[in-house]
């Protein structure tokens, strides 16, 4: 059983894109489909001098005003009356998201994708990258929606993320009777500066591919198509989604620390960067757990979905 979808829209071609595929997937699951728009907050930018009614008053005319730009620029993109009962709140645009998709029970969220250079996202950030931060429910970002989904290729490593990764991956090929192929990608032996290396490339690749047949291929089934890649991880993923022509790329999220995003970066969030396909990520039930108990991110302005 599926349960709501979320989709983060805005007034971009990129919104148009996330809200086709969100209901193309919650019409084959049979569940409701919410678009959600977050806009900045117009509450803190009323002068309170005219009294509570003119401020009330106010507010409600500027939501109005956002409503109708999301209604003009996606008129013919998104069926009427998903558009005429899309949620527009106020706040910082993952932190609304987030809250309707937690509030909902949502199965996923669903957002477009923007180009943003790696600058960009330290400074300001993009809603996509900031979600998949604070993220407790599974994500699917896309660019341009395939007509069908046909094929869905689910990226599996030895963590403990692989299991629920193959398991939303599968329920996903499930529902649209697609082909299924698990990756596994073995990527080169770490070389450090000034230190030798702790055994040589060919040792190491067999103890990885007798690492993959240990924890990886006894969790996929029998009816999926199994791949491994020697590559730098994202790259083997894009490698492959490109040359199987995969339709959705689902990986897992392993919950690294911001530090660490900001400074080296992660395979997630540099998939999100140069998308090979729409790609859906899945966290853990042990990242929700503690995302739900950290405290709640502080306000900010809406950022462009």
């Amino acid at each position: 059983m599926w349960k709501p979808i979320v989709v983060g829209v805005d007034a971009s071609p990129a919104g148009g894109h996330a809200a086709q595929l969100g209901l193309t997937i919650a019409s084959a699951a049979k569940v409701e489909c919410r678009m959600v728009h977050a806009t900045r907050d117009v509450w803190t930018n009323l002068s309170l001098e005219g009294g509570p009614a003119q401020a009330a008053a106010f507010r409600a005319a500027a939501l109005h005003a956002v409503r109708e730009r999301l209604n003009v620029a996606l008129e013919g993109v998104v069926p009427w009356k998903a558009l005429h009962d899309a949620d527009v709140k106020e706040g910082w645009a993952p932190a609304v998201l987030d809250e309707v998709a937690h509030e909902t029970g949502a199965d996923l969220v669903i957002l477009g994708a923007k180009h943003h250079t790696a600058l960009g996202r330290w400074l300001g950030g993009s809603t996509v990258h900031n979600l998949a931060r604070m993220l407790r429910t599974p994500m699917l970002v896309a660019g341009e929606p395939p007509a069908k989904i046909r094929r869905v290729l689910v990226a599996l490593d030895a963590s403990a993320a692989a299991r629920p990764t193959y398991e939303f991956a599968s329920r996903l090929a499930d529902l649209f009777d697609a082909e299924l192929k698990a990756l596994h990608v073995i990527e080169p032996l770490p070389i450090l500066p000034e230190t030798p290396p702790p055994m040589n490339a060919f040792d190491y690749e067999r103890l990885m591919e007798e690492d993959c047949a240990q924890k990886v291929w006894p969790i996929v089934g029998a009816e999926t198509q199994r791949a491994i890649r020697h590559a730098v991880a994202d790259v083997g993923i894009a490698a492959e989604a490109k040359a199987w022509e995969a339709d959705v790329v689902v990986v897992g999220s392993h919950g690294k620390g911001f530090v660490e995003r900001m400074l080296v970066g992660s395979i997630t969030e540099r998939l999100l960067s140069d998308l090979p396909a729409p790609l859906l990520l899945v966290v853990p039930a042990g990242k929700k757990a503690a995302l739900q108990t950290a405290t709640a991110s502080p306000r900010r302005e809406a950022v462009a979905v």
